[in-house]
Formats: structure tokens, sequence, C-alpha cells
């Protein structure tokens, strides 16, 4: 039976002993075998241990995607710490808020984000050791001489199915990002049942292209390794390279969200790509326009499988199928399928009761794969977590063979390109500027992106501000991928009785007849 894989420490090990030659992961032109994967492991928990991390302590990354950031991962599981990997598109305070809430003891920064943390070393309230991922810095030790100098012995550590393995940070309505905590038992269930429905297994060219900070991009790469693929890993998503990277080495399966799709489809460069390799692309993170389905399933000689999911759910939940996905079947496109093993649904009404077949509610789902919780706000995890079942603030419906339609968000968020967007963060750094009198933030059709950011804003008398002066303003407060595309100016936002701004109403003229109310 070999090792048995109990938490994910586990995975590097299994593999080692089986095929320790193997290659595991392919990074700019360097390959990485299963068994040097594990010894770097196992170096990075001992430096861990050596540092004074203890177990269930936080460890915190702030870099793009590469191999050291799989031997950091690991080496946090050996040591029976908590990896945070940090969004590197935020902006330096939003940053700092992270690290800060996460408590993290040691940071470890790639070159391209020492600016970042130059700005807010002084305010870092618990980290102390910055290590440089793949650099140098005159302040800061480099990964490899710090690795290097800790013994490739297995700490051996004992790890606990529900000890937390992983903290995600996912914005909240309320602007702050809050952490999930997922377990070494979240990943242990879900990782054993959809390595085989995405095909992956030993060999197998897998590529990893979305950032670490997401569930998708981690819990993607986390797969790969379970399973004993070729994991090719790209620091950035650029189409011409991918589409080098899957002729050149024979890609079968890959993970994107829709916006990387449509990249690709456009790239001049598809016309002379040779596709025939690939046998499996998913894609989720955001729902799909049905007409780029279409020219994607034209182009791509390969099946197609939607997932649905969160953070908090570890991942996808719901499956749409590649025998599923028939350009003639367009209401069976817009489905994001039908719940996995282990997985329950339900669609909850305002009075918390479910509802029948065809009616829209809020999603409901409970499974082994729900998150721990939220690192130190109990009053949002039972919000969240009610019983045994996740509420997940999207609204939709099942139909009657099951299958899950998402219809709008019962929170505000906008997901643009694969992004989540929270409106609240946005109004925020909006409304203090000085000729803002009132603002919301609501999510437009966009054709490249799924969703824009729209700002709808009421001046103060007398003012002069441009949309430009406004997003400018913006900028220096939040990152750019939340930033408003476009401002429209009213002279008052619509409001009920309460004094909540009505979105539905602002949403309505962007959004029309369309049969959702998320693109």
């Amino acid at each position: 039976m070999g090792i048995e894989i109990a938490g994910l420490a586990d995975i590097t090990r299994r593999h080692a002993a089986e095929r320790p030659d193997a290659p595991a992961i392919v990074h700019a032109g360097r390959t990485t075998t299963y068994a040097a994967l594990d010894r770097a492991a196992s170096r990075v928990a001992n430096g861990l241990i050596t540092e004074g991390v203890h177990p269930q302590v936080r460890v915190a990354h702030l870099d793009k995607s590469s191999n050291l950031f799989f031997e950091l991962f690991f080496g946090a599981a050996k040591a029976n710490a908590v990896m945070v990997s940090v969004n590197w598109r935020l902006a330096p305070p939003e940053v700092l808020h992270i690290v800060n809430d996460a408590e993290a003891e040691l940071l470890f920064v790639g070159e391209e984000f020492f600016p970042v943390i130059d700005k807010i070393r002084d305010q870092l309230k618990t980290v102390r050791k910055i290590v440089t991922m793949g650099s140098t810095h005159p302040a800061w030790e480099p990964f490899e001489e710090w690795r290097d100098r800790h013994a490739p012995t297995d700490p051996a550590l004992p790890v606990r199915p529900d000890d937390t393995a992983v903290q995600f940070y996912t914005s909240g309505t309320t602007g702050l990002p809050k952490g999930a905590e997922l377990t070494n038992a979240n990943f242990t269930w879900m990782l054993p049942l959809w390595t085989e429905t995405w095909l992956l297994g030993p060999g197998v060219p897998n590529l990893i292209c979305l950032p670490m900070f997401h569930i998708g991009g981690a819990g993607w790469g986390i797969a790969g390794l379970f399973s004993g693929a070729t994991n090719h890993v790209v620091r950035e998503f650029v189409p011409v390279e991918i589409l080098r990277i899957i002729e050149h080495e024979q890609l079968q399966v890959m993970l994107l969200v829709p916006a990387m799709i449509l990249f690709l489809v456009q790239a001049p460069q598809i016309r002379e790509t040779r596709l025939e390799s690939l046998r499996l692309i998913v894609y989720g993170a955001a729902p799909i326009p049905a007409e780029l389905l279409r020219q994607a399933l034209e182009i791509f000689p390969c099946g197609f499988q939607q997932v649905y999911g969160l953070t908090e759910t570890t991942g996808a939940i719901t499956l749409l199928p590649p025998h599923d996905h028939d350009p003639g079947d367009l209401r069976k496109l817009l489905s994001c399928g039908y719940a996995q093993k282990g997985v329950e649904l339900r669609i909850v009404g305002e009075d918390g009761r479910d509802l029948p077949v065809g009616e829209v509610g809020e999603i409901a789902v409970r499974s082994p794969q729900i998150m721990g919780g939220y690192w130190r706000l109990p009053e949002a995890t039972e919000r969240a977590i009610q019983g045994d079942w996740f509420f997940t603030g999207d609204a939709g419906y099942l139909d009657d063979k099951g299958y899950l339609y998402i219809y709008d968000r019962v929170k505000d968020m906008i997901v643009s390109g694969g992004e989540n967007i929270y409106p609240a963060e946005v109004e925020s750094a909006l409304f203090g500027h000085p000729d803002v009198a009132d603002v919301a933030v609501i999510g437009v059709p966009d054709e490249r992106w799924g969703e824009a950011v729209k700002a709808i804003v009421v001046k103060k008398p007398d003012a002069e501000v441009t949309a430009a002066a406004l997003i400018a303003w913006a900028r220096e407060r939040i990152a750019g991928y939340k930033l408003p595309k476009s401002v429209d100016f009213v002279d008052a936002l619509p409001r009920n009785p309460t004094g909540k701004i009505l979105k539905r109403e602002l949403r309505n003229p962007y959004w029309g007849d369309r049969q959702r109310q998320v693109h």
C-alpha cells in the first residue's frame, strides 16, 4: 500500500519512496524530482523548527509561483506550520493587514515585492525573520542558503487530521479579508476523488498557472503532486508561453479561469500551435460566457469540465462533465453541474426553509471539504457554518435532475478575471475622496474579464471631480485589479426605506434580461 496520505506532508513522502526520480515540478527550465522535493521540504521543515516555528504557527509567502513555493509549502506541512500565501496583487496596507492578522512569524518574499515589504516592515507586528525567494536583499537571507543550512532528515512531526494546513484569505463584505482555515482532513478527503475526475495521475503532464494565493492555484498544484503528475509551473500567465508549453511538453490537463481561456482563444499563435495532446481543460472561479465556451470547444480538441466551489469548501464541490458540454444545449452550459461524492446541496429561502426545484435561494453545502472556520472570527464562522451546513452567499437553484445554476450573489461580490472583488472595499476607498458624497460599486458585464468594476458616484455640491481623478485616488489605497474600470455620476442612489442601497436597480440597466446576473 505504501505510505498512507493522512496529511499534506505525506504527499512528498509517498512519491519520494515510490518514484524518487520521477519529475515532480518543471519550472523555468529546471526539473525537480519527487525525491529532491521531499528532501528540500525536510530541510525547510527543520529550518522552520530551528527558527522556533511551533506547530500551527503561521508562515507567510509573498511571491509569484515557482518550484520554491512548493518546497516551502511542503516544508511547512512537515513542520505542522500553517501556510499563508499572500495575494501579491494587493496594495501594501492590504498585505500588512493579512500578515499581521495571521500573526505570521516568518515571511518569505520575492524580489518583485521587496518595495511592498520595505514600506510596511516597521508595522509588521509578529514577523521575526524575512527570507528572500530566489534573490538577495541587503538585510534578508536568501531562501536557498537558509534552506541548505538545515538537515534533509524528515522531522516526522505528528499531524492531526483537524490541524489547519493552509490559511487562505478571502475578501469580506466588511472590506477586511478573513482567513479561511483549511485542514489536512479537508484535503485528504477531496484529493483522491478529484484527481481521478481530473485525469491526473503518475507522469501526466499538468499545467499549474493560477496564483498560489488562490485555492484554484495552490489546490490544483497540490492535486497534481498528490497524483504523481509532472507539474509544469509558470510564474504568471502569458498566453504565448502557455501555448508553447502545451505543444513542447505535450500537456494533457490544465485548470484555467474563463478569462485565461479567452486570452488563449484570442492569441494569434493558437492557429499554429499543436493542441492534440490535451485531454481535459477544467475551468472555474467564474461562470463562462456561452459564446466563449462554444469557441473554445471548436478550437481545443479535448473535453471541458466546469467546477464550482469556494475557498471555504477547499475548492470544487460540483462538476459539469465533458459530456454535458453540448454547444447546442445553452441551458445546460449555464449550469455549474451536480454535487460530487460526499457533497450535499440545499437551496435555502430567507425564512431558512428549503426551496423547491427551480426556485432561487442561497446555496448551502454540507461536505467533509468545509473549512474548519475563519481564523479568530467566531461570529463570522457561526454565521457561515450553521450546524453542518456552510452558507455560500451565492444564490442559485437546482433543477429536477440535481444540476445547480448560479443566478446571482447574496453577497455583492464581483468576479473579474477569476478574482473576487467586494464592493465594500472599493466603496470605502472612493468614499474618502473629499468630493464624493455617496458611492455604490457594482459588477457589469465585460467580454474580456467576465465582469468589470463600475463605480456610481454622487458628487458633493459644486464638485468638479472627474472619473480619472477618482480612479487615481483609489489606486493609492487598493490593489489595481479592484479599481473601477468606469465611473458614472448620478444625482442620488436608490435606497430602500431603511437606507440600504438597491444595487439590483443599479445593475439592471447593464445586465438587462440576461438569464443570470453574474457573467
